[in-house]
């Protein structure tokens, strides 16, 4: 996807050194950071330099290509798996990125775990690129339907941020959007600002801008009202982890939204690329919610009159905050669940129809 008119990908490998996007400059600075060591990895991933399940999943495996090339050792590699790990607890690409290196590995002669690593990493990313594209070109049906009966805009409303910026390229909830966007379908998107962090203003705003695709920055609260008003004809969001029974856990806010639309008869759609799903935990009450800190919520980062960026504080001094980065949207409340081999209804029959193995 494109920043300034040029083609990006969040993620890549380059002498020795991973480059990324460093997305908590983004949208007021466009840097590139260099990823040199394992704790580098680790350290972009808590400050959520990078975020989104998918791309926080191949920050891992390029992190494990990165411990190796530091000390190729097995019990380093094994220190800096687990470190890779606990660094977000939530989104599930994260361990399954990890796992999969790590057996790839298992076995394997030291002169040869570095080009085999590199490898299934590479391979981590062009398979999340097919999906989320495969994402697109399913959800792309979606709103042509929509706009065959309405010939009008689409309206189609999100939360977060699941872009391009969150995968490695095209996005999952965005991916549809993208689809449709160069298919000449006309589209609009309300993006909810989605505090603390304000994904939803600060990076899907800002790639739609990029793309040019219409969009609305509005507060979190009001997208109720917007369907109240019938200027809402779809949901869509992404999902860091989804339950084999269609539970789905994404950002802070989604459940609220997937509650309005219920109310409002509006369809609520979840994207997700295979590797998000966990066939393990059977209940939503196991999924480990991150509790981030405070200050997320009672400061405010901006641009000053000089350009400078800037934090403020917001709250008063004496007052506690509680910062929940993740809620549960019980599968209930979704219409259906978009993946890269089609969609499905959001239950364990849905699912198991399309990934039997």
């Amino acid at each position: 996807m494109k920043i300034e008119g040029k083609e990006y990908r969040t993620i890549w490998f380059e002498n020795n050194v991973v480059k990324i996007i460093d997305q908590t400059k983004l949208p007021h600075q466009f840097v590139i950071k260099d990823l040199k060591t394992v704790k580098d990895a680790i350290n972009a991933i808590k400050t959520m330099e990078v975020r989104g399940a998918p791309l926080i999943g191949a920050t891992a495996a390029y992190g494990l290509v990165l411990a190796i090339l530091e000390k190729n050792d097995l019990s380093f590699l094994k220190k800096s798996a687990e470190y890779l790990i606990k660094s977000r607890p939530t989104a599930i690409n994260l361990k399954w990125a990890v796992d999969r290196i790590m057996n790839k590995l298992s076995g394997v002669n030291s002169d040869k775990i570095l080009d085999i690593a590199l490898s299934e990493t590479k391979k981590i990313c062009e398979e999340d690129i097919k999906f989320c594209k495969n994402i697109g070109l399913s959800g792309l049906k979606i709103i042509e339907e929509i706009y065959n009966k309405k010939k009008d805009t689409v309206n189609i409303l999100t939360h977060c941020n699941a872009g391009w910026l969150a995968t490695i390229n095209w996005g999952t909830a965005t991916s549809p959007i993208y689809h449709a966007h160069k298919k000449g379908i006309p589209v609009h998107v309300w993006a909810d600002e989605t505090r603390p962090r304000n994904q939803g203003a600060n990076l899907t705003s800002y790639e739609l801008n990029e793309e040019g695709i219409k969009n609305t920055i509005i507060a979190d609260n009001t997208g109720g009202i917007l369907m109240q008003r019938g200027e809402v004809d779809m949901c869509i969001v992404g999902t860091d982890r989804t339950l084999s029974n269609g539970d789905v856990c994404n950002k802070i806010g989604t459940y609220l939204k997937a509650l309005a639309a219920k109310d409002n008869n509006i369809p609520f759609y979840v994207a997700l690329p295979s590797s998000t799903i966990d066939w393990n935990i059977k209940s939503y009450k196991d999924i480990p919610i991150e509790e981030r800190d405070p200050k997320e919520l009672s400061q405010i980062e901006g641009v000053d009159l000089n350009g400078d960026i800037i934090k403020i504080n917001v709250y008063p001094k004496k007052s506690k905050a509680m910062n929940l980065a993740f809620d549960i949207t019980p599968a209930k409340y979704i219409t259906k669940l978009i993946t890269e081999k089609g969609l499905c209804d959001a239950s364990k029959e849905g699912l198991e129809s399309l990934f039997k193995n």
